[in-house]
């Protein structure tokens, strides 16, 4: 049996963790992944519609590291009516090298979390605007929160608009943010949003675009996070299309989920105008090279991240 790490203990060390080292691990993760040095097989996941959830199974290994890690996370979109979080789940390391249990990391969905919101702020350190205005969320719950709260260490913006569908949760997000020095609007109005913001952060379980492309102003970048399956879309499939650059997370998972996966099936985007993220990372030829072009990262959500994540807990038994 390996360690067991509950939630509290978990908790304990990410509050105690400076968000940058957390940044910085999920990066070297993206490029360890581009560059091949990652084995990450295809994505397991069960979608259920009664009531509406999904849990998926994501797992694999950095090329001689120490640990190889099998996640699995779900999301039950109804569960607020029972007064109980919408996400759940756990991660199992187990030994690159004998393949025994070495850690049971009883996170209840935290650190996919914690992992999700710092790839957010990945992506902003290398694709937003050097002047960035306000930023623009869609999605007022954990993870809209959490992609401020990482993003305050890469972005120099206080100004927010939020977007959300229900108007106690859009106030709470505004009372609990205010409290960190940001300044938030809320609103239900999606275009409120694309008017005012150059820096935009898609994070909700939408099946129906959010923006369309008409909305889009030049110099906007929009990080795309929420659908990580082949339901889930947020962006009008023209955005892509009328985007500068365009970025997956994952070119193999952009083949069947997420906004990339949408705007081909269109016929809208072609294959040759993706780039991996990992490789725009290091390639600062591929970034944007003026405050009018408009980008595009579709984050689909990677293994890579959760082993990355994953060792950051484990090292704090081992040291």
């Amino acid at each position: 049996m390996g360690v067991i790490y509950s939630r509290e203990q978990i908790s304990e060390i990410i509050e105690n963790t400076d968000p940058l080292d957390i940044i910085n691990s999920i990066e070297k993760g993206f490029i360890a992944y581009s560059n091949g040095k990652v084995v990450v097989p295809p994505v397991g996941e069960m979608i259920f519609k009664a009531p509406p959830g999904e849990s998926h199974i994501k797992y694999g290994y950095i090329i001689g590291d120490d640990h190889y890690v099998i996640k699995i996370a779900s999301g039950f979109y109804e569960n607020h009516t029972l007064g109980i979080p919408t996400n759940s789940g756990l991660v199992l390391v187990f030994s690159q090298k004998t393949g025994q249990l070495t850690g049971i990391l009883l996170d209840e969905g935290d650190l996919t979390n914690v992992r999700t919101a710092a790839a957010g702020a990945v992506v902003a350190r290398v694709m937003a605007p050097e002047k960035v205005n306000c930023i623009g969320i869609f999605g007022a719950g954990f993870q809209g929160r959490m992609q401020l709260e990482f993003l305050k260490s890469v972005v120099d913006c206080k100004d927010v608009i939020v977007w959300g569908v229900n108007r106690e949760e859009l106030d709470d997000y505004q009372k609990v943010m205010a409290l960190q020095g940001f300044r938030v609007q809320t609103t239900m109005d999606a275009g409120q949003v694309a008017e005012n913001c150059n820096l935009i952060v898609t994070a909700t379980p939408s099946q129906k675009p959010l923006l369309k492309a008409d909305q889009i102003l030049a110099g906007t970048h929009i990080t795309a996070m929420g659908s990580d399956t082949s339901e889930k879309q947020e962006l009008d499939s023209q955005i892509l299309g009328l985007a500068d650059i365009v970025v997956s997370d994952s070119i193999d998972q952009s083949q069947q989920r997420g906004e990339i996966f949408h705007a081909r099936n269109a016929g809208i985007l072609d294959d040759s105008k993706v780039v991996e993220l990992g490789i725009l990372i290091e390639d600062t030829t591929l970034q944007r090279t003026s405050d009018k072009q408009i980008t595009i990262a579709d984050l689909t959500g990677v293994a890579v991240q959760d082993i990355q994540i994953s060792k950051m807990i484990t090292r704090h038994h081992s040291d």
